[in-house]
């Protein structure tokens, strides 16, 4: 097969990491190619232009230069060429999250967005990518890992691949390095497990346990499928957390303390496991909600700008929804597990002032300049359509079952959705995700979604699940550690002092985070970015500890820097709030726990 469009990679420089990149176009616009690299990635919903990255570029044909202008900040066009033309171009990757790209002597990784090119007019071509190993004779070993459909591969994975047009070449990620890979069957699908970084695990445990997820999510929509094979590739270091769906894979960082041990006993998940089994639901869940069904506003992706929609929370919040209770229903974690998980969200979006001045869809809509931007007054501020949106989808899940006696819930919407993006293949428009809902489940709506995405009032959450046999109670917390939990019995929670901060240890003592709306800190002046150092004269390193031994109501002495500048500040104590979170489920149980 000729292509149109070929791509080649080369980690040319690991150690200033830098790869090569060549682009060749067999019959470039007669009247001068444009060429132009994105600016965001879909799934993570910020400007990123990843052109700055782009140190060198360079265009010929038939051996000879050709003129390039650059027209904005992404986008360059070449002088008009008879034959071929090529680009030359030097990306720099040095980006360890899941978006851009990162190349070191121990590993490589990237996205397509960060180094492929798009040539106008040639968005809907076949294209080829070579993906050639680094010259390092050290390197050696090296190997790729990628859901890219390969057309003629050398055992380490180098070689050609191809991609049906622009949009599925961006969207399978590349993991380059030394790496361990594990391998199992969901519904008959092959799926791969590629695992980087340094790290002692159970790998065989992490397939067993992801095969388990895999398999309830693809029987949940209905097989067969979406894809042919997965492959989830994973890179485990230090203090990182977080992934990005793609329709055939997903990239993931992670805690290397989070995997498996060796030796852990069947049916033992930590705190740390059971997070990362989270996160790989969620992503996987993904590949239904969002990379297939999606909002019109994505249909296609324009990746030059935003692209705004008020249906985020559709597609962030309920797969943060599912992204937990499939580990329920796969039978990975007991009642008790998941509604310890649900605590500690309902915790986290009710101690967050924001959510009283922003709405769910005004959260979605905003993502782009608010949520992936956020600084120290976002707590004040803004909601997360990621958790708040988990609560609504829980409610409206809650909502249905109850006005319908059983017979429907959440789960008839999604299918129905499912069943929809099958037959046509189209976009959500703004609005249609909430007809819908009305449509299949027979129910008047729309009272519910003006509560729930227009308002700033907080979700029935308690009588919604106490029609399910869960009795929910919100109290102070019990210390700094205390998010939120499923108990046996309620008791009663006595009242702390507290600042009303954010707060994380710094090198002179405690910086401010955030400094919450309505707090004593607030009160007395303090702001977000001041760093404490002293409490009644003492250093200190911890605040809750400094102010352990104080009374509601007691004032004590703080000696803040802000900037370079040292001041003092007087801050009354005030009382705990009841924004923590305790769950109990009555000795009959939760039918919506199970199906």
């Amino acid at each position: 097969m000729s292509f149109a469009v070929r791509y080649r990679l080369f980690p040319l420089d690991p150690q200033a990491h830098l790869f090569e990149v060549s682009l060749t176009i067999r019959q470039p616009a007669a009247a001068g190619q444009v060429l132009r690299l994105p600016a965001w990635i879909p799934g993570s919903y910020m400007i990123r232009e990843f052109a700055r990255h782009i140190v060198a570029i360079r265009a010929e044909s038939g051996g000879k230069a050709v003129a390039l202008q650059k027209l904005d900040k992404h986008s360059w066009q070449a002088a008009p060429v008879k034959g071929e033309l090529t680009l030359h171009y030097t990306v720099y990757a040095f980006d360890l999250s899941v978006r851009g790209a990162y190349l070191d002597p121990q590993r490589g990784f990237y996205n397509g967005t960060s180094v492929f090119l798009q040539a106008d007019g040639f968005e809907h071509e076949p294209c080829e990518v070579d993906i050639l190993p680094p010259p390092d004779k050290a390197l050696a070993k090296w190997q790729v890992a990628t859901s890219l459909l390969a057309l003629e591969t050398k055992k380490s994975g180098f070689g050609r691949y191809q991609a049906a047009n622009y949009d599925e070449l961006i969207d399978h990620p590349v993991e380059l390095g030394e790496f361990e890979r594990v391998t199992f069957k969901a519904c008959g699908v092959p799926h791969e497990f590629i695992v980087s970084g340094k790290y002692q695990a159970d790998l065989k445990r992490l397939a067993a346990d992801s095969k388990r997820i895999c398999e309830w999510q693809i029987r949940f929509f209905g097989e067969p499928a979406p894809f042919d094979r997965y492959v989830f590739m994973l890179f485990v270091g230090g203090d990182i957390y977080g992934g990005l769906e793609h329709r055939a894979s997903t990239a993931l960082v992670a805690s290397r303390d989070d995997l498996p041990a060796p030796g852990l006993a069947d049916g033992e998940i930590g705190d740390g496991y059971l997070k990362l089994l989270g996160l790989i639901s969620h992503e996987y869940f993904h590949s239904w909600n969002v990379k297939r069904m999606k909002p019109a506003a994505f249909t296609p992706y324009d990746l030059n700008r935003e692209g705004h929609t008020t249906l985020l929370w559709a597609f962030e919040g309920i797969t943060s929804y599912y992204d937990d209770l499939a580990l329920l229903r796969c039978g990975l974690i007991d009642d008790k597990r998941y509604l310890g998980l649900l605590a500690k969200t309902i915790s986290g979006v009710l101690r967050g002032n924001g959510r009283t001045r922003q709405t769910l869809a005004d959260s979605s809509f905003d993502a782009w300049t608010k949520y992936y931007r956020q600084d120290e007054n976002s707590p004040n501020s803004i909601v997360s359509y990621y958790t708040k949106g988990a609560l609504a989808a829980l409610a409206l899940d809650l909502h249905i079952r109850r006005e319908t006696g059983g017979a429907k819930s959440l789960d008839t919407v999604m299918l129905a959705l499912w069943q929809k993006w099958l037959a046509d293949g189209q976009g959500l428009a703004e609005g249609e995700w909430e007809r819908m809902a009305e449509e299949v489940t027979g129910l008047p709506l729309a009272p519910f979604f003006d509560l729930a995405l227009r308002s700033t009032t907080d979700l029935p959450l308690a009588e919604l699940l106490a029609t399910q046999g869960v009795q929910m109670q919100m109290v102070p917390a019990d210390g700094p550690a205390d998010s939120g939990s499923v108990v046996d019995e309620f008791r009663a929670a006595s009242l702390r002092p507290t600042l009303g901060v954010k707060s994380a240890p710094d090198a002179l003592g405690v910086r401010l985070l955030s400094v919450l709306d309505g707090g004593a800190a607030q009160a007395a002046g303090l702001a977000g970015g001041d760093v404490v150092i002293a409490v009644n004269g003492l250093k200190v390193s911890d605040l809750d500890k400094a102010i352990s031994r104080c009374r509601i109501g007691d004032t004590v002495k703080i000696h803040a820097f802000r900037r370079d500048e040292l001041d003092t500040y007087k801050v009354t104590l005030a009382a705990s709030a009841a924004d923590t979170c305790r769950l109990r489920l009555e000795d009959n149980g939760a039918d919506w726990l199970k199906h």
